[in-house]
């Protein structure tokens, strides 16, 4: 079976980092090898500028900067973990990958969709073969955000940014629903693993069945 490249996306405190260690356990449990990723980071490089974009004093980077520096790492990551990892017959699961720029650089910095399209053609090479957005009001968002006491660089942006991201994320999910699995992450943490592990099932099936 060749390989399959899984992102997990979504805003502020939907729970997707918590979710996917459950997912990797799943893939594993059907006898897949997975890749785990991070967005931005998975790199050394990935990491370096992971702390530069969240870092909370440097409220000084531009929408620009912070698109570029964004694919940097994702250019980085593609080519020293993605792309490997696949074309060894590795699934890679990754929190976050390029949809993510459209929603945060693009819905919320208002960075325009041609330009983030023509970096991802350039920097990114490839999609995700499927996605799980998890999606959740703003508000009940940004509520578990702070009841964890601390806020990166982006977490401290305005409720209406947020909205946009939100807003983005769901109108990407709606345009290709062939790849997109949306789950309502306002459930408890029971029920959404639970939707999560079913969606893994249900593809790895399909992609079984076609083998």
């Amino acid at each position: 079976m060749s390989g399959k490249f899984i992102t997990l996306e979504g805003g502020e405190g939907a729970g997707k980092s918590t979710v996917l260690e459950v997912v990797r356990v799943r893939l594993a449990s059907r006898g897949l090898d997975v890749v785990v990723t991070r967005e931005p980071g998975g790199t050394a490089f990935g990491e370096a500028v992971r702390a530069i974009v969240l870092d909370p004093a440097r409220r000084d980077i531009t929408a620009e900067s912070e698109l570029l520096l964004m694919f940097a790492a994702r250019a980085q990551l593609v080519r020293e973990v993605i792309q490997p990892a696949l074309a060894a017959g590795r699934w890679a699961l990754s929190d976050r990958f390029t949809d993510a720029s459209y929603a945060y650089q693009g819905g919320g910095r208002g960075q325009p969709r041609a330009r983030i399209a023509e970096l991802e053609d350039w920097a990114a090479l490839i999609k995700p073969d499927l996605t799980l957005l998890f999606d959740l009001p703003v508000a009940e968002g940004l509520a578990r955000v702070g009841a964890r006491g601390h806020a990166d660089r982006i977490e401290l942006e305005s409720g209406d940014f947020f909205e946009r991201v939100r807003a983005a994320y769901r109108e990407r999910a709606a345009a290709e629903p062939a790849r997109f699995r949306v789950i309502d992450a306002s459930q408890p943490v029971a029920a959404v693993r639970g939707a999560a592990c079913a969606i893994i099932d249900a593809y790895v099936d399909s992609v079984e069945a076609v083998a």
